[in-house]
């Protein structure tokens, strides 16, 4: 009796290990069978926004997920969650992965894991396009008030320049969008934001101007809750094909008129 439980209790082992393997070789790698959900705070244009109407998701970030979820053959759905809490709705399940600007960081990496980067960005300073400050440099922003967007790498920007003795007034907003509305009502002196998102407020009729950008020194990526090897497999297999067929170059090309994906 006791060696037939035993190899009773094998036999259950054998298909319990067995039912997992073939689950991911079916391909269900997600929350949701047949769906890629998608983390993301959209409000942070040209990333992700949202359009005049107000419900319709855009932006470069919200095209390449279409990308990748066609690649991937599942139906794209996003999530639209606070920056503050956007990587702990990734651990506990809420979707499969933040696509939002995120940069791929060693503290990221250590309790998360990251596709390949997809785009390359460095910070920008961002004046009223009428003003008089000489502020042409990031050393030239003492004893001004800056504006950004808390726990971003601006935020992380400006934190080691006050880290390294800049005296300056902190303005810390929870999007990126009131940063620049501040900055508009003349209530600070420059805002601090990823050149890329910059883009999206500078222009012949904006009434910004860019009086300095910084080399690319971050990278975005996909991020995907730890150990979730099947997903991210799948994530970096559909990002190199959509990049070796020119569809990620002619998204970038239309949003920012240059292809910034292979920096």
């Amino acid at each position: 009796m006791k060696k037939i439980m035993v190899l009773l209790a094998s036999a259950l082992m054998i298909m319990a290990v067995t039912g997992c393997s073939k689950k991911v070789e079916k391909g269900e790698f997600t929350i949701e069978k047949g769906v890629f959900k998608i983390g993301m705070e959209i409000g942070y244009p040209p990333m992700e926004y949202y359009a005049d109407d107000g419900k319709t998701p855009v932006g470069f970030d919200i095209e390449m997920s279409k990308l990748l979820a066609a690649k991937l053959g599942l139906k794209v759905e996003f999530v639209d969650t606070a920056w503050d809490g956007i990587f702990a709705g990734l651990e506990t399940d809420k979707y499969d992965a933040v696509i939002s600007s995120a940069t791929i960081t060693p503290e990221r990496l250590e309790s998360m894991d990251f596709s390949e980067p997809y785009i390359g960005n460095g910070q920008a300073i961002i004046l009223q396009k009428d003003s008089t400050a000489n502020i042409t440099k990031p050393e030239d922003l003492a004893g001004f008030t800056v504006a950004y967007q808390a726990e971003t790498t601006s935020d992380y920007f400006m934190t080691k320049l006050a880290d390294k003795g800049l005296k300056f007034e902190p303005a810390e907003f929870d999007k990126v969008i009131n940063a620049y509305d501040e900055l508009g009502l003349g209530r600070c002196d420059a805002v601090v934001s990823d050149a890329l998102v910059s883009a999206a407020y500078l222009g012949p009729d904006s009434k910004y101007k860019s009086v300095w950008v910084g080399d690319p020194d971050e990278y975005f990526g996909i991020a995907i809750k730890k150990g979730n090897k099947a997903l991210l497999d799948k994530v970096n297999e559909a990002l190199a094909e959509i990049k070796a067929d020119g569809s990620l170059k002619a998204v970038s090309e239309s949003i920012f008129g240059a292809d910034l994906t292979s920096n």
